[in-house]
């Protein structure tokens, strides 16, 4: 009887202090890509808090959504791309955010809140964002660049790098037809490949990776590249013109949201706001060279950078620009367009 009553003892002990074990376990599980939040930001998170931030990847959107479907459990904080979020929210994925929680949210500019995937602000944000520009060497072109049309200029023929991206370029050609970079009509998704085709002479190189290499190099006079590359450039050849295309900027911003089902929600939140304090905004912008959503980490800035057109984009232009969103089963649609493209000669 004396060890039955001590063990219902100890059972009802343990049952008490499982709660407080749970409180107290410093522990963090982060899922996004490979190094897109740096190593030094997370060790510094963890020496101020104590809490061991474990980093686990995913190649794509799509790999993630599909992980969290079967996973959720596993994850406590999810940073990945716009449309992505809006999928989660949608499936009832994501925990709403304690404001409570996140003194620094007011650190944001307001040009990246109240956005399609999370219009009332209850469940995202922003981390970065970027949009591709077009970037050019005006001692070699002899005329004012002005928005995408000017890439159709038969005076660029073989001079142009273009990200080798189908959605983007795809959608600048739907742009110059002032359509959306969304478009899903086939009648119009048609003339559009016949108007990308007469751009073709115009492309020397598809790159990816280091399209600002081409230009500085001389190989191209002309770019169309995401944000992080057109900074270097500039930094580079700060006498290089950049462009906000007159037809809209296309747009987009990966955001942290947290799992309904996350192990150590207030361990999210903590790092949530970690990551809005000034400074640290400030050392992710310089890090990673897309735009900060972070509005109060830009005093924090160096000089070059905080100056940088590619950073620094007029507000009326943000506010214009359009985000390119997840098409389901069109996707295959713009990719084999695409590659017809890359392939003609």
């Amino acid at each position: 009887m004396k060890r039955l009553i001590a063990l219902l003892l100890m059972l009802f002990i343990t049952a008490a202090l499982a709660p407080a074990l749970a409180q107290e376990e410093k522990e963090l599980n982060i899922f996004t890509w490979e190094g897109y939040i740096d190593a030094e930001t997370l060790k510094n998170f963890s020496d101020d808090t104590g809490i061991k931030a474990n980093y686990t990847t995913f190649s794509t959107n799509e790999e993630m959504l599909i992980k969290m479907t079967s996973s959720a459990s596993e994850y406590d904080l999810i940073l990945a791309s716009d449309y992505a979020i809006n999928m989660l929210r949608k499936q009832g994925m994501l925990l709403k955010l304690d404001k409570a929680l996140l003194p620094n949210f007011e650190n944001i500019s307001p040009a990246f809140l109240s956005q399609y995937y999370d219009e009332n602000d209850e469940y995202a944000v922003p981390y970065t964002s970027g949009t591709p520009l077009i970037i050019y060497d005006d001692s070699v072109v002899d005329f004012e660049i002005t928005g995408y049309k000017s890439l159709w200029d038969e005076r660029l023929e073989d001079s142009i790098v273009l990200i080798d991206d189908a959605r983007n370029i795809i959608g600048i050609t739907l742009k110059t037809m002032g359509e959306s970079f969304n478009t899903v009509d086939d009648e119009t998704l048609k003339s559009a490949e016949e108007k990308l085709m007469k751009l073709r002479p115009n492309v020397r190189s598809f790159n990816y990776d280091t399209p600002h290499y081409d230009v500085l190099s001389g190989e191209c006079s002309v770019g169309y590249m995401f944000t992080p590359f057109v900074m270097l450039a500039l930094m580079e050849n700060p006498n290089l013109k950049i462009v906000y295309p007159e037809e809209g900027l296309g747009f987009g911003i990966d955001s942290l949201v947290i799992s309904k089902d996350a192990p150590h929600p207030e361990n999210a939140h903590a790092l949530i706001d970690y990551l809005l304090d000034p400074k640290v905004g400030a050392h992710i912008a310089q890090w990673q060279l897309y735009l900060s959503p972070n509005a109060a980490s830009y005093e924090y800035l160096p000089d070059d950078l905080r100056n940088n057109p590619a950073i620094n984009i007029p507000q009326e232009k943000l506010a214009d620009a359009e985000f390119i969103m997840d098409l389901g089963e069109y996707e295959s649609i713009y990719q084999a367009i695409w590659q017809r493209f890359k392939l003609a000669q």
